[in-house]
Order: structure tokens, then C-alpha cells, then sequence
């Protein structure tokens, strides 16, 4: 494929004597095996280069670089240097060395080749994820900071930059509360590789953060690093608030796309250059290049924000689990919740789970009120039709004397979706079939997807000129909350707007399910308006996806007894018809249902009991693509569906064990489809939203 020297003609000459029309190459290793930057299949695999002498001290393996390949110049990673290529192969020499930075470990080159096998995707579309964007200015500044400040004048190089080890503290009281704790936390500490799921209680001194710092601290005491993730900007702003606080900005480095390019890449670079232990950030730092990692933990594995949204759209969790059989890790996953993912891994015996008590839970959680239990039935008649319960508003006119309310709503915007006031067919766009939408109380309703103004509609079943709300967003709650109680302040929080603290005073923060900010002392009350809206969407994931926000908003709320820090003991008051979901939630047991869920999807073989593969495209191309795969007849077929303009859709159930034989053979039918220029076709491996 590449434009160069066959090595097979060098056997028998001095490299260190130029041959005709080759340039002088490296007396030792003269070849560089490069990825280059490319995300056509076929050509997903590494090729060869000769290294010239000029380039041979900065052409390590690691570093960046520039080669010509079929007509162009393109930019790729060195990943290693070889004595002898591939026989029969004529060899370009590497163009230039873009930065002699080493900015790809082996290791995590190592797990990129792994996620890209896992999820049939192309390795550079992983190191895409995995290694951020050049900033040449910042590989000869000094940084002075974890915010991005530079100092003034300075031109030291980043090496000069002492070591920046976060001072061991072995505490392991918060994680000794936990049925298994104190052995793991001891094992760590002994620089072994325990891996657990922890539900975490709420309430707890320093809450979440100091629990994860506390087992962070056991690794870093055994002189391994670190590597924790988090879902969002709001739960990494509480982690390195708490960070700052116990061992001071200059004792991690934060990996955020959010900080912008530059103090990214900065703090990249401590990590690469292994002057930072511990490393914290969100989705993409499950790559960070850690030295020596002991232990990664991410919190809320079951938030959508650790999928990453390009492909091969790969799952931090899934990322972090392959960096632990690669490099032999510890592993923690805590979250309020459980997933049905962290529920198999304890399931199958690969994690231990860490307990608490019924009575440590029940000391620190919220008391939690089914609005549609019997009792509360019976004491409001209107509550089949009332969008705030009689008991939700006694609650929160209650708890608005001793702090804010935390009111969640389950969509953004004024009046998201809005339907025909006689015959109740939704309202449509008539110009391209979108749906029609609310923006304010005197605004006109619009199209949510070309924006046209629907001045003049009428329903196209019974010719009706008058709309009525089909669902009610965050701004039309804070309106009629603020009418309702005209003397408290309300504040909306939603992902277009997002809040990250509130002070500790009384107000009404009404907020959409993943955008709540976190108050100082804890919310009084917990509203979780629009259960039965929320659960009535389809999708196998949905009753899993709802328990999980309302364990996250719960765990803002105080504990249920009252101190005198915290006046007024925390309430939950979930809205909707009785469901398993909210069953779960009143006896704050998230693992139950995980489980149930598990053993529910066991039995119908879906996932995450098994795994899913999609593959989509144009009708004839995907089909043909199907009829090519050979997968063994363990391995269900479903298809074709018809989707979107002539495509058609299919599914796979595979088991875990069949996994790796049926990505690979994925690929290679994709490379095979690439190389034969046949119509693109899309593959995905265990898509959320499918099902």
C-alpha cells in the first residue's frame, strides 16, 4: 500500500551507506511503524516508514509525525521503531517529526487496539478520543497551574516541573461503612487490584467525592496512580472542590474538553510526562496516560454522558474495564444507583460488591413519599389529575421554611410539545412534519426542527384552531411555581441554562433530570414531577435510565434526620402511577432492581446479558453485508427493518464470549466493503436507544 523500499532489499547492506534515491537511514531500527491519520476501514492498520538519520533521536515510539501516503501528506503516531519490514514492501522515508512530545504510551495505544476491537471501529477514530489536539506553545511553557495560568515570561520547559504527587493519606473510614471496605481499601494500599461496585450512601462527611478520594488515596499510598472519571462539568467541579481542599490544585491533573484546547493539552502533557499521579476529568480521560496505573473509578457509569457521541461510540466504562485487564488495575464503580452493567459484573463474580447497612442507609437517606401510595390517594382526590400532588406542595412549603426545593421536570423549554385541544392529535410542523412547540406565554407556537411559525394552524383531523399542551418544560414549571408560592425565589437549571450550586436559602430550583445543581447544605425537599411521562417512553433502558436520575436528584436532598447544621429533615416526593421504578426508589434499593432487570433480560436473551451489534445502511448494501457475514448459528439475526429513506436496519445478539470473533468479523467485512468501494455501511456494538 505505501510508496517506499522494499526491506527485504536491504538485507546484506550497511544501512549507515546511502543507497540510490534513498536518503541516509538510522543505523538501528531503520523502521517506523506508524497509524496514520485515516478513517477509511480498509486502511485501518499500521504501515511502515524508513527513518532517516536526521529524524532518528526525535522518531520514538509515541511521538507525532508526517508521511506521505497516496498522493498526500498526512499526520499519524509512531508506535514503533523495527529492524525489518514486511518482505516484498517498498518504503517512503517519514516525512518530518512534528513534535519529538511522546504523547502515546504503549499501554494506551494498547487499550485504543482494544476499544476499536470491541466496538469493530477503526483504531484512529479511538486515538482521535484518546490524544487531544496539538498546542506547540504549551509543550515549551512551564505550567504554574491546574486553572490554565501561565506565568509571566516563563520559557521553561514543562520537565522542570517538579513531580506533583498528592501526599498519601491511608483514611478509609467512609469506605470501612461498606461490607468489604476496609479489605479493599487494604488491598490497595498493599498495591494489589481489587475491583467493586458501591452504591454510595448519601450524606455522608464530604459526601461521594471524599468517598472516592478515600479509596484514590489507598493506590496513591502504593506509589500507583490514579485515573477517576465523572459524567459532567457539575460532578468534576464537586470532585476538585474537595480535591483542592484535601490535597491542593497542584496534586492532580483535570482533563476536561470543557477547559478549552489549551489547559487541556497542558495538563495532558503532566500526564504523559508522568508528573501528575492522579488524574481526574470527564468521558475522554478514561485514555489519560497515566504511569504505573493502580486504580480508575468512575462515578454514575449509568449517565448517558460517558458514551461518547462519535464513533466508534465507545462507553468510559467499557474503556476503563479493558484498561484494567490490560495494565492489572484496581476498579471502583460508585454511583447513587446501579446499572444493570455494574449489577452483571458483580453477578458473573469479576467485581465484589461493597454494602451498606439497611441502618446506615436508613440513618443518612432522604424519607422518600409516593404521592400516588394509598394513603396519600385517599387524602387527594384530585391526584389522578393534579400535576403537582397535594403532598408534594405540603412538602415544599414546608421544607421552603428551612431551605431551597429541588423541583425535577422531565423537559427543557416553555411548552415542548403541544396537541390538538378538541381531538388531541399532536401538532405538526406542514412544511417539513416537525413538531410544534411553545417557546413562552405570548409567543406563537414554532417548529422545533426548521423553526417555522405555525401563525395560522389548524389540526389535520378535525380542522381545530386551539392547542393544548402535550407536555409541560422547565419554564412553564418555574411560572406556575412562582405563582403558586409569589414570595420564594425560583430558579430554573436545564442543559441550554446550566446551574451548578445554589446558595442555602429558600427557594424553588425547578431543573431537568442531569442538570441539578447541588445545594450548599443539601435541599430540603425533592420534587420528581412527570414520573409517568418519563417512564411512558419506550425503550428497554427506560425504567433503568428514570430509577438512576431520581437516585441522583434524591441524593441532593439532607438526610431525614434534622441536625443543627441541617434543620429540617430532607423529603423525596415522587409523582406518578405506582411502578417498580418508584418501588425501588422509596426503599432506596437500586441494586434490587438492577438485578431484577438482569435477570429479566437473561431470560429474554437481551442486553446486557448479551451483547448487540446494529448494523445499518443503504438497503441493498446492508443486506448484501449481512448475506457476506459468516457468524456461526449461535449468534440471532434480526432484519431486516425498513429506516429512513430506503435503509435498512439489522440486529445481532451475540453472548460475551462470542464477542470477540463477531466484532472482528464485522470489521474485516467492513475493510473488505471499503476496499471494494460499496456503499458505506454503519456499525455500532451495544447502542443505548435501539431497543
Amino acid at each position: 500500500m505505501t510508496e517506499s523500499v522494499q526491506p527485504s532489499l536491504l538485507s546484506g547492506f550497511d544501512l549507515s551507506t546511502p543507497l540510490p534515491g534513498i536518503p541516509n537511514m538510522a543505523s538501528e531500527l531503520p523502521v517506523a511503524r506508524v497509524v496514520i491519520d485515516s478513517a477509511v476501514p480498509h486502511l485501518d492498520r499500521p504501515f511502515d516508514y524508513l527513518v532517516p538519520t536526521e529524524l532518528d533521536a526525535m522518531a520514538q515510539p509515541g511521538v507525532r509525525v508526517r508521511v506521505r501516503f497516496g498522493g498526500q501528506e498526512l499526520a499519524g503516531f509512531l508506535t514503533e521503531r523495527l529492524e525489518h519490514s514486511e518482505p516484498g514492501l517498498k518504503l517512503q522515508p517519514l516525512r518530518s517529526v512534528i513534535s519529538p512530545e511522546i504523547v502515546l504510551s504503549a499501554p494506551v495505544l494498547a487499550v485504543a487496539r482494544a476499544v476499536a476491537e470491541r466496538y469493530a471501529g477503526g483504531v484512529w477514530d479511538v486515538l482521535r478520543s484518546a490524544v487531544p489536539a496539538r498546542m506547540a506553545r504549551m509543550e515549551t511553557q512551564k505550567a504554574t497551574d491546574s486553572d490554565g495560568a501561565l506565568e509571566k515570561g516563563s520559557v521553561e520547559a514543562v520537565d522542570d516541573v517538579p513531580l506533583a504527587r498528592p501526599a498519601p493519606v491511608p483514611e478509609d473510614a467512609l469506605l470501612a461503612e461498606y461490607h468489604g471496605g476496609a479489605d479493599y481499601a487494604r488491598l490497595l494500599r498493599n498495591g494489589e487490584s481489587p475491583r467493586a461496585v458501591l452504591s454510595a450512601v448519601p450524606n455522608r462527611p464530604g459526601d461521594w467525592p471524599a468517598l472516592l478520594l478515600q479509596a484514590a488515596e489507598q493506590a496513591l499510598a502504593s506509589g500507583r496512580g490514579v485515573l477517576i472519571v465523572v459524567p459532567d462539568a457539575r460532578d468534576l467541579a464537586r470532585l476538585t472542590s474537595t480535591l483542592d481542599e484535601r490535597l491542593g490544585p497542584e496534586a492532580y491533573a483535570r482533563l476536561t474538553a470543557e477547559d478549552g484546547a489549551t489547559p487541556r493539552y497542558r495538563n495532558f502533557l503532566r500526564v504523559a510526562r508522568g508528573q501528575s499521579q492522579l488524574v481526574v476529568g470527564t468521558r475522554n480521560a478514561a485514555f489519560a496516560p497515566v504511569k504505573d496505573l493502580g486504580l480508575v473509578i468512575i462515578w454514575d457509569d449509568a449517565d448517558n454522558s460517558h458514551a461518547e457521541p462519535r464513533a466508534p461510540y465507545h462507553h468510559a466504562r467499557e474503556v476503563l474495564l479493558l484498561r484494567c485487564g490490560i495494565e492489572n488495575a484496581g476498579m471502583l464503580l460508585a454511583a447513587p444507583g446501579r446499572s444493570a452493567e455494574a449489577q452483571r459484573l458483580v453477578r458473573s463474580g469479576w467485581a465484589h460488591e461493597l454494602g451498606a447497612d439497611r441502618s446506615l442507609l436508613r440513618a443518612n437517606a432522604p424519607r422518600v413519599i409516593a404521592a400516588s401510595d394509598e394513603f396519600e390517594a385517599e387524602r387527594d382526590p384530585l391526584l389522578h389529575a393534579a400535576r403537582l400532588p397535594a403532598a408534594a406542595w405540603r412538602e415544599a412549603k414546608a421544607a421552603l421554611a428551612h431551605g431551597p426545593v429541588l423541583v425535577q421536570v422531565a423537559r427543557t423549554g416553555f411548552m415542548p410539545a403541544l396537541r390538538c385541544e378538541r381531538c388531541r392529535t399532536p401538532a405538526r410542523c406542514t412544511t417539513c412534519n416537525g413538531p410544534l412547540a411553545l417557546g413562552d406565554a405570548r409567543g406563537a407556537p414554532a417548529c422545533g426542527w426548521c423553526g417555522l411559525v405555525a401563525h395560522d394552524w389548524n389540526c389535520v383531523e378535525c380542522g381545530f384552531m386551539r392547542l393544548r399542551a402535550s407536555s409541560i418544560g422547565a419554564d412553564r414549571t418555574a411560572e406556575e411555581l412562582g405563582r403558586a408560592f409569589p414570595n420564594i425565589k425560583v430558579v430554573a437549571a436545564t442543559g441550554a441554562k446550566p446551574l451548578h450550586t445554589v446558595p442555602d436559602t429558600p427557594a424553588l430550583v425547578v431543573a431537568t433530570p442531569g442538570a441539578e445543581p447541588v445545594a450548599a447544605n443539601g435541599y430540603a425537599a425533592v420534587l420528581l414531577l412527570d414520573g409517568d411521562r418519563m417512564l411512558s417512553r419506550e425503550g428497554l433502558r427506560t425504567g433503568e435510565e428514570v430509577l438512576n436520575r431520581w437516585m441522583g436528584a434524591a441524593h441532593l436532598a439532607r438526610g431525614r434526620d434534622a441536625t443543627s447544621e441541617r434543620p429540617g429533615g430532607g423529603t423525596v416526593v415522587v409523582a406518578g402511577d405506582p411502578t417498580e421504578p418508584m418501588r425501588a426508589l422509596v426503599r432506596f434499593d437500586a441494586a434490587a432492581y438492577a438485578q431484577t432487570e438482569l435477570d429479566e433480560r437473561r431470560d429474554l436473551g437481551l442486553p446486557p446479558a448479551v451483547r448487540l451489534a446494529m448494523v445499518r445502511g443503504p438497503a441493498a448494501a446492508a443486506d448484501k453485508f449481512m448475506d457476506a457475514l459468516d457468524l456461526g448459528g449461535e449468534v440471532r439475526r434480526h432484519g431486516p427493518v425498513l429506516e429512513g429513506e430506503g435503509e435498512h436496519r439489522w440486529l445481532l445478539f451475540f453472548s460475551y464470549a462470542e464477542g470477540p470473533a463477531v466484532t472482528a468479523a464485522l470489521r474485516a467485512m467492513r475493510a473488505t466493503f471499503s476496499a471494494a468501494k460499496e456503499p458505506i455501511v454503519a456499525i455500532r456494538i451495544d447502542p443505548d436507544g435501539i431497543l
